[in-house]
């Protein structure tokens, strides 16, 4: 039986724990903690329920970093010393437990390096996530239900909570567009990166000479307004409609006129929300998706104006940041990060993980 031999494999993931510990900033860490713990202990922190839920959760995210952190350095320690048994031992059985610790490791530190990287400003946010249809007609309105289904599978396979806002139904196959809340700290920050437009290409169902079709959706990804953000939204600078919720083929699913559209005048923005049985729910939650656009509309524009002061971008990746091929070859690629695959089914029943580590990187090396 030929010797176990891990040694290169656990010098890279030393080599990346080391990163990872140094990118973090222990004593920083160490310094929020103590400073959450002491407002999780006033007697006073529950008065505002919103408040304290932020406060202890990020105790809570920053207390299993810490405790995360400090046990890899041990795993990898005791992962050498299996391999050592399994060699000496001739056992079988601890060489393939070795080799699933291994793998665990290399998963966790993954996982790890990306989320000390979702350091943003808006990064700890959770997301509110639009699909529009572009071009390609039924192809496309189909794409963005797809799509919808992903990112709502994604979600559901991470256990967080989501929210469908609002969904305008094509008469015809799919969805003209969706929009949907995920309630989850850093959802923004590992969402971000799939906002752009998506194309697909496929043997068209919708066209009876069989031929293949391309068709377009974009995603549109923002923060959720927090009440520490300050979004003044005067009266005089919305209008407001209200009609009644409707589903699939115009089919009426509410008998009032319980379903909001709010216009932003000055930007033209538009959402809706028929979600929620009433009217005044509906309403809050479109001000709520309403806020969080104008404040991504203002982070845009000052984004915006720190690139002209540097000068015009180098790169450029086009209209399109993802392709989604299922003939005549089967290929799910990013052209932004080159990272593929060639399980289209497995990306669109939400296998995402591969492609939004790799999106975060190729945004924290852009940034540079």
């Amino acid at each position: 039986m030929s010797e176990l031999d891990l040694s290169n494999e656990i010098k890279q993931l030393r080599a990346s724990l080391a990163t990872i510990v140094a990118v973090t900033n222990i004593p920083r860490l160490e310094s929020e903690i103590a400073a959450l713990e002491q407002k999780a202990q006033d007697p006073k922190l529950w008065d505002n329920p919103e408040s304290a839920q932020q406060v202890t959760s990020s105790l809570s995210r920053k207390q299993s970093l810490r405790t995360k952190l400090a046990g890899f350095g041990q795993r990898l320690d005791d992962l050498e010393l299996m391999v050592e048994l399994a060699n000496s031992e001739a056992a079988g059985d601890l060489a393939a437990e070795a080799k699933s610790e291994l793998e665990g490791l290399t998963r966790e530190l993954a996982e790890a390096e990306v989320q000390t990287l979702l350091n943003g400003e808006y990064d700890a946010r959770a997301a509110i996530i639009t699909i529009r249809s572009g071009a390609g007609g039924d192809d496309a309105t189909d794409f963005a239900e797809m799509l919808m289904r992903m990112y709502l599978r994604f979600c559901e396979k991470k256990s967080w909570p989501t929210t469908v806002l609002d969904i305008s139904y094509s008469e015809g196959a799919g969805i003209k567009s969706a929009t949907f809340e995920i309630d989850e700290p850093y959802a923004y920050g590992q969402l971000s990166v799939e906002a752009g437009t998506h194309r697909l290409v496929r043997m068209s169902p919708f066209n009876a000479a069989g031929k293949r079709q391309t068709s377009f959706a974009a995603v549109e990804v923002v923060p959720l307004i927090e009440q520490t953000d300050v979004i003044e939204i005067p009266d005089s600078e919305i209008r407001i409609d209200v009609f009644r919720s409707s589903g699939p083929g115009g089919q009426s699913v509410n008998t009032t006129d319980s379903a909001v559209r709010i216009t932003h005048l000055p930007t033209g923005t538009v959402v809706s929300c028929q979600n929620e049985k009433s009217q005044l729910q509906n309403r809050a939650a479109a001000m709520r998706v309403l806020q969080s656009r104008l404040l991504e509309i203002r982070r845009s524009e000052e984004d915006a104006k720190k690139k002209q002061l540097a000068g015009e971008a180098t790169a450029s990746w086009g209209d399109q940041m993802r392709s989604y091929v299922l003939a005549p070859y089967q290929m799910v690629k990013d052209l932004r990060t080159e990272y593929e695959v060639n399980n289209p089914d497995a990306v669109f029943d939400g296998d995402l993980d591969g492609f939004i580590a790799a999106g975060i990187r190729w945004r924290k090396t852009s940034d540079k």
